[in-house]
């Protein structure tokens, strides 16, 4: 047990290195954080309450979910459907082969690895429930912590479409914890999440 505590700790000090060269920087809980270090960390927490009892390879999968995730910007693709499906692809793969070249190294074995990549290429979303519980640790980090500023910066019509997907991808788990939380958004915010799921 202290071997694989040990292993994790490696894992996510690696991760967490990666994610501080972000060159973006946010403010929150009262100092700047680089951007992707701050969302790991997000992702951690959320899974600590989502999730108590989740595996090793979801806990991995949460703190490395956005890995290095600014060498590919959404600017690389052209700004349609298209553009942004190959773009989300193209995240998949990278934060997936990162991942393993950290997790290798922290001498975790293949079988390991491949759960963690497939975990974070979303591979089986409605039929695994740890891909479905990383799913819903996503929507939950980013309604709690990202969705108000997000609102504020695009037209309200497209962010209910947005608010109206990512509710068919969470589980109904998920969408109690969601709920639980927007009463606690700002007040636009919030009434954009009930537009969304009214229109549902």
């Amino acid at each position: 047990m202290t071997g694989n505590s040990s292993r994790i700790a490696v894992a996510i000090e690696a991760f967490d290195e990666a994610n501080a060269a972000d060159p973006t920087i946010v403010e929150a809980e009262g100092r700047e954080w680089p951007k992707e270090l701050l969302y790991a960390r997000q992702m951690s927490a959320w899974m600590d309450r989502f999730a108590p009892d989740a595996s090793e390879a979801l806990r991995l999968a949460a703190r490395c979910q956005h890995i290095r995730r600014w060498e590919i910007p959404r600017d690389s693709y052209p700004r349609d459907r298209i553009g942004y499906l190959k773009w989300r692809t193209e995240l998949k793969l990278m934060h997936a082969r990162i991942a393993g070249e950290i997790l290798e190294k922290a001498g975790y074995d293949k079988d390991m690895i491949a759960r963690v990549q497939a975990l974070l290429k979303k591979e089986r979303l409605k039929s695994d429930p740890e891909t479905q519980t990383l799913e819903d640790v996503v929507c939950l980090v980013f309604l709690e912590n990202w969705f108000a500023d997000f609102a504020k910066q695009h037209d309200p019509d497209k962010v209910v479409d947005i608010v109206a997907k990512t509710w068919t991808k969470m589980s109904p788990a998920g969408h109690e914890a969601a709920l639980a939380m927007a009463g606690d958004l700002p007040h636009d915010a919030r009434a954009l999440v009930e537009r969304a799921l009214a229109a549902g």
